[in-house]
């Protein structure tokens, strides 16, 4: 295949999975290494990707502001995507929690799902930052409620802050429910915006960590990186996982659960 070709093969592959390693590529166009980081670069030099600790993210915001494929993240317009897989994780995870437990609810349109699944009546306490997540769990008759606040991110609905992170990471909870937007074997847990150092401080401070995605975050890359998949105990998804993702999270000793 000649370099053009192969250049404009690489940007439809990225633009199917937005992102790869670059030893993944080499086996996929069977070329060397060195071959693929030749041609990344220049499409690097156009801004066309982000080349970074062995892999490489298609950048879509230079793509047409209509691509599908844009990684400008609304959490209204991620709660109309995967719905169905989303709602049945909701509410897989939430049977996860048991009466007296102390929870942390991460950001996201599927711990949405899961905060929506909680039973009405269960004595727990829960700790979150996330206006949607709020909204349900405030229902709930035997909930004590804590709320680490800050600065509001309308996009994700997150409120942040060194204070709230700090009182994060000054508690302790049995359990912790974290979303991903990119979850990658050997570039690790990823999410598209802000929100990695808050995700970070729940990861510290739970006694059992609960991956919570469907299935189509399997084999994506993001920018910001807040965790290696091992340090996950429990990962619930849909049927949906690719067959080699369900095989390295059993090796990794993870509990799986599909939903």
């Amino acid at each position: 295949m000649k370099r053009v070709d192969r250049v404009g093969q690489i940007i439809k592959y990225l633009k199917i999975y937005n992102s790869s390693t670059i030893s993944e590529l080499a086996d996929h166009f069977d070329v060397s290494t060195m071959t693929v980081r030749r041609d990344l670069r220049s499409l690097e030099d156009k801004g066309l990707v982000r080349v970074f600790h062995g892999g490489v993210i298609f950048n879509s915001q230079q793509s047409d502001a209509s691509d599908s494929d844009s990684t400008d993240y609304s959490l209204i317009t991620a709660g109309s995507q995967h719905t169905e897989e989303k709602n049945k994780i909701g509410k897989r995870a939430a049977a996860l929690i048991s009466p007296n437990d102390t929870i942390i609810i991460d950001t996201g349109s599927t711990t949405e799902c899961l905060a929506r699944s909680i039973p009405m009546s269960m004595p727990i306490t829960v700790l979150c930052y996330n206006l949607n997540i709020l909204m349900h769990v405030s229902k709930l008759k035997n909930a004590d409620l804590v709320f680490a606040g800050g600065y509001y991110h309308p996009e994700t609905m997150l409120f942040e802050s060194s204070e709230g992170i700090e009182l994060i990471k000054r508690s302790r909870a049995n359990k912790a429910f974290v979303a991903a937007a990119g979850i990658h074997s050997e570039l690790g847990v990823t999410s598209l915006t802000h929100e990695g150092r808050t995700k970070r401080a729940i990861i510290s401070t739970a006694q059992t960590k609960v991956l919570i995605a469907d299935s189509s975050k399997f084999g994506r890359v993001f920018q910001s990186f807040f965790a290696d998949l091992q340090e996950f105990d429990i990962v619930v998804t849909d049927s949906g996982i690719p067959q080699d993702y369900a095989d390295t999270v059993e090796q990794l000793g993870i509990e799986l659960i599909l939903a």
